[in-house]
């Protein structure tokens, strides 16, 4: 066992207390519209002495779960640690350790004269637990990586859904909620100035929705909330005419568009997470392998450099719990020694989403002259509704295609495509789908009137309930004990609905 702090249940709050998720939502906006560029200061690199590159992320999520003293809402970290006997939950530590330890190989590759890059994703749940367990290892190493100036040219945050939420089965009114209240968390946590920074969106499980209504209205609410670009997966998207992207298209930006059935446009620049969902491409750093591989392309008449992006569990598994740091290290340090510099004509280089993006635009390439892409299946929709549509068309069509094609979805595409998210799920589901609604009747108006309302514990404990319910592992780990923690939360969310409107 490593020599850190064991999990503990002295300083959990009861169930009912609540993270930093509401409140601030004007303020916030405000903060986040119309950023101009972050990076161009930070950064040590010029396109035009780089061959390729490579972006790397890690995704970091444990759920919240009623499983505390009293039925209190604990981070399941806590869970495995407080209960080593079951199952995988020995791995509580190696998993602590995995959550803080970007604080230590980023310093340590600096001080070698290496120029290393990581972009992090870490869910709501994970930074309120590790708050709530008083891991102050974790959290204070989490603090240095967002906070230090000497980080800020090094390491990129994501932003990503509060409660790891997956967007295609989540009702379309929660998907700013979840947006919103992940960015209140890390603001709360790290301040406005590291939240300021915070440009990129990963969605969890990498899923994309394709229902035209649920996906313009999450590119929608990423505009709104100050976001300039989105990582997708390779085969989530389509170009226009329905082919997926090219072998040389999904190493640049592309700009995905999203149509509403009712004809409106919402678009945001994404970056192509390439390949599956094996942890291996990221554990051993095949990113960088692969973009040794890569030349520069033209974009908009001008050769650019291709960028290899993925992004992988940043604990989940031997690979990543094990082989991943060592493997970090020496590919920097192998890209150090062919470039002592850290940049040079003819070099593959380390580079984060948003620095990628900010050096494309400082050289003239903006997001309008990148491809223009869609939701994948969004081809064969638009080209049985037509030019002009309305909902009752697309829904027609979506059933029509069904009907004829058993290939066709409306369920979108994540990096598990072999799962379901909807199929078996109903009494997860309609209880989700329930709450979400009462709360948008008992509140919404409320908050039209008032936006104060949002600053109030009985907003702030609803929502925070109905963000959890969403949470993606209460499906992910089939029927059992996970369904019966969804059960627990919405009834709790559904008391408390009921004491407010009675």
């Amino acid at each position: 066992m490593l020599n850190q702090p064991r999990c503990r249940t002295n300083r959990v709050m009861p169930y009912l207390s609540s993270p930093a998720i509401a409140g601030r939502e004007l303020e916030l906006q405000s903060l986040l519209q119309k950023r101009g560029p972050i990076w161009l200061e930070e950064t040590n690199l010029k396109l035009d002495e780089v061959s390729s590159a490579f972006a790397c992320a890690l995704h970091m999520h444990q759920p919240t779960i009623p499983a505390g003293i009293d039925g209190a809402l604990i981070s399941h970290l806590q869970y495995m640690g407080d209960h080593p006997e079951e199952g995988d939950n020995h791995n509580a530590e190696p998993f602590a350790k995995c959550y803080r330890r970007m604080a230590d190989l980023i310093p340590q590759l600096i001080s070698e004269g290496c120029n290393p890059r990581i972009m992090l994703d870490y869910s709501g749940n994970l930074l309120w637990g590790v708050n709530q367990m008083g891991r102050d290892d974790i959290t204070g190493a989490l603090r240095h990586l967002a906070c230090d100036p000497q980080m800020q040219r090094h390491v990129e945050w994501l932003g990503t859904f509060w409660s790891h939420a997956v967007a295609p089965s989540t009702p379309i009114p929660d998907l700013k909620l979840q947006i919103s209240a992940w960015q209140h968390q890390f603001a709360d946590l790290f301040g406005d100035a590291a939240l300021k920074r915070v440009k990129g969106f990963s969605p969890p499980e990498m899923h994309l929705p394709n229902h035209p209504d649920t996906l313009h209205a999450l590119i929608q609410a990423l505009n709104q909330c100050g976001y300039s670009w989105l990582m997708v997966q390779e085969h989530s998207v389509e170009n226009p005419d329905g082919t997926p992207l090219s072998n040389k298209q999904r190493y640049l930006p592309n700009q995905l568009v999203a149509r509403s059935s009712t004809g409106e446009i919402a678009e945001i620049t994404v970056l192509v997470k390439t390949q599956g969902s094996d942890t291996k491409l990221v554990g051993q750093m095949q990113p960088y392998y692969e973009a040794l591989t890569l030349e520069k392309q033209l974009l908009r008449g001008r050769e650019v450099p291709p960028v290899v992006t993925q992004i992988a569990d940043g604990e989940n598994g031997g690979v990543m719990m094990n082989e991943f740091p060592e493997a970090f290290l020496q590919a920097h340090r192998k890209k150090n020694d062919n470039n002592p510099a850290g940049c040079g004509h003819g070099h593959t280089v380390a580079v984060n989403g948003s620095e990628y993006l900010e050096l494309l635009e400082h050289s003239g390439i903006s997001s309008e002259g990148f491809p223009k892409i869609q939701a994948t299946q969004q081809h064969r929709l638009w080209q049985r509704v037509g030019e002009i549509s309305n909902r009752e068309m697309v829904s027609e069509a979506i059933n029509d295609l069904k009907a004829i094609h058993s290939d066709f979805s409306m369920e979108g595409a994540s990096w598990t495509n072999n799962l379901s998210w909807v199929k078996g799920y109903d009494n997860v589901l309609e209880p989700m789908k329930q709450l979400s609604a009462d709360f948008h009747q008992h509140f919404d108006q409320k908050i039209a009137i008032d936006p104060s309302v949002t600053r109030t514990n009985s907003y702030q404990q609803a929502l925070l309930h109905v963000l959890l319910l969403e949470t993606s592992c209460f499906r992910y780990w089939g029927q059992g004990i996970w369904t019966e923690y969804a059960r627990n939360i919405h009834n709790r969310g559904k008391a408390m609905l009921s004491r407010h409107t009675s």
